[in-house]
């Protein structure tokens, strides 16, 4: 792997933080995500399953993990199955993880080949009342590509129809939400990779300058940093363009006078970082630029402040919703009028401020989590406002990535430049 040994204490942990939420006599399994094709005999890049990362650190297709923590035979309550390599495989792809190297990985001492599954399975699953299955209950989710582990529960149904099922996701996303110390040891890895990015490209941007030619010396510093790039697909949106949320052509050249909008970040470890920025392609903010950086700032240094212990993530949104409206008054954006006309469900500010300002954060962009459950020490939020003048071809977005502790919060990119002045004098010297 590109990054750094991760120390199997960590799986360890998340595997028993796990089989103290199961009920009595249960398994749980979990499969790999597959290697999807693009056409002709091309695929794309192998992106593992998080959730078994999360509890295993194997980072390779064809892996199944099992547990069965109240298993009679000890050598049953964790057995993790990789695929076997051979001298074809060897050749052809690269040798596989031996049994010693998954045992090293994962702390897991029973390891088997997973052509070896279904008859070790057996020796399993009949001394399981309550099986736990998993499916992608992310609530963002919507995808129609039918994956490994939607297979396994078809098939598993059809072998196994009188074991009593039930859902692995939510006591995934519970764990999953509080980060351990060294996950944000990684996760901190990630954002200072991503402040490497972002100091190279301060010095490079200049009018004229081609939006993928920014992408791609990102990219450089992000590889030879041993990331394995971006976290997500990189949006490097110059003039206008930063008024369309998710653009990702890149395709642009960056003119003077423009606000480059830059989400961009990498990933180490299979954990994300997620930063925004905007700057001027010329090095200098105009005046009317630098009113609507500093109202975004404003609003991004209140949000900031709220993710603290306690709070709900619904009370926490509308706050912010409040100071967003109260800048954009005074930008002259909307008026007070405005105001007393609006939707209740849809509040003026949201004509130039349309998305949420936070995110769960870790192994997922958008990390699982629930938004019902009160701020905790251990969870990372994105915090993200933005304004955007599609009238003026005018956006400005700020991103930052955000601990909470038990005492406030840990900004993880807080040594990222982000004030005006010390932006311009980068790109300046």
């Amino acid at each position: 792997m590109r990054y750094s040994p991760i120390d199997p204490s960590l799986f360890i942990g998340n595997r028993r933080r796990l089989a103290e939420l199961l009920k009595p006599k249960s398994m749980v399994v979990l499969n790999a995500n597959d290697i999807l094709p693009t056409n002709a005999d091309g695929t794309l890049a192998f992106k593992q399953n998080t959730d078994l990362f999360y509890l295993t650190g194997v980072d390779q297709e064809e892996t199944i993990l099992v547990l069965s923590p109240q298993h009679p035979d000890e050598k049953l309550r964790e057995v993790l199955f990789v695929r076997e390599t051979n001298e074809t495989i060897a050749i052809w792809e690269g040798e596989k993880l031996s049994k010693k190297q998954a045992r090293e990985v994962t702390g897991i001492e029973t390891v088997f080949w997973t052509h070896q599954f279904e008859n070790v399975f057996r020796n399993i699953v009949f001394e399981a009342e309550t099986v736990y299955l998993n499916t992608n209950e992310h609530t963002r989710n919507d995808s129609l590509t039918q994956t490994r582990e939607a297979r396994f529960v078809r098939d598993f149904k059809e072998k196994y129809p009188l074991h009593r099922l039930d859902r692995l996701a939510p006591l995934m996303h519970s764990l999953r939400a509080i980060k351990q110390p060294l996950e944000v040891i990684l996760m901190q890895k990630a954002c200072d990779i991503t402040k490497l990015g972002f100091d190279r490209l301060l010095k490079f941007v200049k009018p004229g300058v081609q939006e993928y030619e920014i992408e791609a010396e990102l990219l450089h510093e992000f590889i030879r940093n041993r990331s394995k790039g971006f976290a997500y697909q990189p949006i490097i949106a110059s003039g206008a363009n930063a008024c369309v949320l998710h653009y990702i052509q890149n395709d642009k050249p960056c003119r003077d006078g423009d606000i480059l909008l830059l989400d961009v970040a990498a990933e180490y470890a299979n954990y994300n970082s997620d930063l925004t920025r905007s700057i001027p392609v010329n090095g200098r903010f105009t005046k009317r630029q630098r009113d609507v950086y500093d109202a975004v700032l404003n609003v991004f240094k209140a949000a900031k402040g709220m993710l603290v212990t306690g709070n709900l993530w619904d009370e926490y949104h509308r706050e912010v919703g409040k100071i967003m409206e109260s800048e954009l008054l005074g930008l002259g954006l909307i008026s007070k009028t405005d105001i007393e006309k609006q939707d209740p469900e849809w509040p003026a500010y949201r004509k130039y401020f349309p998305h949420g300002t936070s995110h769960f954060l870790g192994l997922d962009v958008h990390d699982v989590g629930n938004k019902y459950r009160r701020f905790e020490p251990g969870m990372v939020f994105t915090c993200e406002p933005g304004i955007y003048i599609r009238e003026e071809g005018l956006g400005i977005r700020l991103e930052n990535n955000i601990l909470i502790t038990q005492e406030g919060n840990i900004d993880l990119m807080g040594h990222i430049p982000i004030e005006a002045e010390e932006i311009e004098e980068i790109m300046n010297s």
